[in-house]
């Protein structure tokens, strides 16, 4: 079972990426977070395909999952699984 709400709309601001959730949340992150999105451009950003368990963008090969957003995740693409903190 998936437990995670489904996206409903994706869209963004100069700063962040923002996704209303279909229970009636709005996640808002700092595109910062996502270097692929920070350093696409406004129309690479809106090709964005909502899936049941996230998003995901083919041109960027970027895939954000609804679960690690309302985790408050960052991009975990290059992180360095020996460090712990």
């Amino acid at each position: 079972m998936n437990s995670s709400p489904k996206a409903t709309r994706v869209y963004f601001d100069a700063d962040s990426l923002w996704v209303d959730l279909a229970d009636g949340r709005i996640i808002g992150v700092p595109l910062a977070w996502f270097p692929r999105l920070l350093r696409a451009t406004p129309a690479e950003r809106e090709q964005v395909r909502i899936g049941s368990r996230g998003l995901h963008w083919d041109a960027l090969d970027e895939d954000i999952s609804i679960a690690g957003l309302l985790a408050g995740l960052a991009d975990q693409t290059n992180r360095d699984k020996s460090f712990a903190a």
